[in-house]
This record gives C-alpha cells, sequence and structure tokens, in this order.
C-alpha cells in the first residue's frame, strides 16, 4: 500500500520528506511483523542481534566494544543488553586471560539453541517475498546503501 493512503496524507514538502517518513514507516512495519517471533522467545530485536553477532563469532569471544560496532541499532546499550542475556543464560561473560581489564562474550548452548529454533520458525523473507521479488529486494539494499553514502 502506498504510504499517502497508510497515513492518509499525501501533503508532503517534497519527495525527500515523503521518502523519509517512507522509510520511518517501514522500519515500524518491519517491527511490528517480526515482534511476535521475539516475544515467543522471550527476546527483544536488539538481543536477537546481539546473540546473531556471537553466534557469527562462534566459538570464538567477542567484546562490548566488538558487539557495539557491529549492532544494526547504534542506540542500544551493549552492556545491558548483555546484562539481561546472562540473567536469561544465553550468554556467558568472563575475563579476558590477555588483558585482564577486558571482558569476553560468548554465546551459550541455550542461546545457540534459541537461535536454532528461531531460524526454522521465521526467515525473514517471509515479509518481503510477498511483495518483492528477488531483484527488487536487492535493489532496495543497493538505493538504502547509496541513501547512507
Amino acid at each position: 500500500m502506498r504510504i499517502d493512503d497508510e497515513i492518509k496524507s499525501s501533503k508532503f514538502e517534497n519527495n525527500y520528506q515523503k521518502a523519509v517518513i517512507n522509510i520511518s514507516y517501514t522500519y515500524s512495519w518491519i517491527n511490528n511483523q517480526t515482534r511476535s517471533l521475539f516475544e515467543q522467545h522471550n527476546i527483544t530485536m536488539q538481543q536477537f542481534n546481539i546473540l546473531r553477532i556471537l553466534r557469527g563469532q562462534y566459538p570464538n569471544p567477542a567484546t562490548v566494544n566488538l558487539l557495539k560496532d557491529r549492532m544494526v541499532d547504534k542506540m542500544s546499550d551493549a552492556s545491558r543488553i548483555v546484562d539481561r542475556l546472562v540473567q536469561k543464560e544465553l550468554v556467558s561473560r568472563c575475563t579476558n586471560k590477555k588483558d585482564r581489564r577486558a571482558v569476553d562474550i560468548r554465546i551459550s548452548e541455550k542461546g545457540l539453541e534459541i537461535l536454532s529454533r528461531m531460524d526454522q520458525d521465521f526467515k525473514i523473507k517471509d515479509i518481503l517475498q510477498d511483495n518483492l521479488t528477488e531483484e527488487e529486494a536487492g535493489q532496495l539494499s543497493d538505493l538504502l546503501d547509496k541513501l547512507r553514502g
């Protein structure tokens, strides 16, 4: 559906404003589409993002700084998210053997199991493939890359 119809307004200053509103609206739409999956597994999107980063690092550990650099949402507080994941026993934290000031973070077996179940339950392409071809999804991704410079 067109953004004009979704927000019931066609009064945009220009196409740049319309594009920014459309991107913001679409971000919220995607969050709403995925929210129930995260709720089923008792995690947030930011926690999911950290678990995916750690799975990519596995079996090697990561630092909080590495997590911050790789997170999708740069405004997230990675340290607090890790604290919550430790409480849920989805990650472990231990002192780095080479630098005692640094902390190593590893995904746990329980964290790997949750991600495995989520991979089976849901594919991100399920949200997009009803409305976009794979080629169009690639074009959209390229345009978003271009937008960010």
